[in-house]
């Protein structure tokens, strides 16, 4: 029985037998390795002695294997994968992962299946975090004059969130998922990179708000109209991040991602009625304390949404540059 490796498979591939691999003691065999391409003839003892030698230099180890015998160096592999059909009740207790099809294409779709699970999760946090950021900040730099009463906090918070940020765990898998080189096992879920986003949206986020909070009031605006303002303001940039964000590995302001999936459609659609309720309608007028705003004002807010959109594409544009 033979393994192959993935590693180093060059124009002169080495190969190394069970009886080669019995010559060598552990440091040998962890300094020979890595330039071996197929282990020939290898028996139990020889598979297990080979996985703790990759292991030994950091490496992801992935093994499959369908008897008692191969239960050992299943269970020591990072990823022990046994046959489900035609494998043993041992080798299926000791690996990670069952092929209940007996079909090593399955892994390919598991594989998939999984980083588009891990890129979801790091969009909901994306996508989560500065946005709440961006609110703690307006209300932390605004003084006195808070730019949102407390139950148009909650608003916002209930309205976005449920929406918004629900349909990002939803995302299909990015153009491209599987032709990205593996990340490193101690990569953390909040890379420098994105504890960046996370600052820089958030900061961006309270810059806008103060903007239309005191520009409004500036401008003869009451507080009340303001306040209706910024939360219409807060809950539009929070729609364009989400156009940003829905793609973390290519550019967002393409036919596809305009179009969005239906999850996000949909969000869209009860996020826009209910803003539009919250502003006009006079039951929740009382209740959130808004007032009507012009054309002109709504203008202004959704063409702020988009300038926010064209600016995080072209951070995204540099950071992918200057990262990869």
């Amino acid at each position: 029985m033979a393994i192959a490796r993935q590693l180093n498979l060059s124009d002169n591939p080495q190969a190394l037998t069970g009886t080669e691999i019995e010559a060598l003691d552990d440091d040998e065999l962890s300094g020979r390795v890595e330039q071996v391409s197929v282990f020939a003839r290898a028996s139990p003892e020889h598979k297990l002695r080979i996985v703790r030698a990759l292991q030994s230099h950091g490496h992801i180890v992935a093994m499959t294997g369908d008897g008692v015998n191969d239960a050992p160096s299943l269970k020591q592999a990072d990823v022990g994968t046994a046959m489900g059909i035609a494998g043993t009740e041992a080798a299926r207790e000791a690996s990670e992962m069952v092929l209940l099809d007996d079909n090593f294409a399955s892994i390919v779709a598991a594989v998939r299946e999984g980083r588009t699970v891990y890129d979801n999760i790091r969009k909901v946090i994306a996508w989560t975090v500065p946005t709440n950021g961006g609110e703690a900040i307006v209300i932390v730099l605004a003084g006195f004059a808070l730019p949102m009463t407390a139950t148009q906090i909650l608003w916002v918070n209930l309205v976005t969130a449920v929406t918004l940020g629900l349909v990002l765990a939803f995302e299909p898998p990015e153009p491209g998922v599987m032709e990205r080189p593996p990340r490193r096992r101690d990569t953390p879920l909040l890379t420098p990179l994105l504890v960046w986003r996370v600052a820089l949206v958030s900061a961006l986020f309270a810059g806008v708000s103060l903007l239309i909070f005191f520009g409004a009031q500036s401008l003869g605006a009451s507080v009340e109209k303001a306040r209706t303002m910024v939360v219409n303001m807060l809950v539009v940039a929070e729609i364009a991040y989400l156009f940003n964000v829905r793609f973390l590995h290519m550019r967002s302001l393409t036919l596809k991602g305009a179009l969005g999936t239906r999850p996000v459609l949909v969000a869209l659609a009860i996020v826009i009625v209910a803003q539009i309720a919250f502003t006009y309608l006079p039951l929740m007028q009382i209740v959130f304390e808004t007032e009507a705003l012009t054309i002109t004002e709504g203008a202004i807010i959704v063409l702020i949404g988009f300038g926010l959109l064209l600016l995080l594409e072209a951070e995204k544009r540099f950071t992918r540059r200057y990262t990869m």
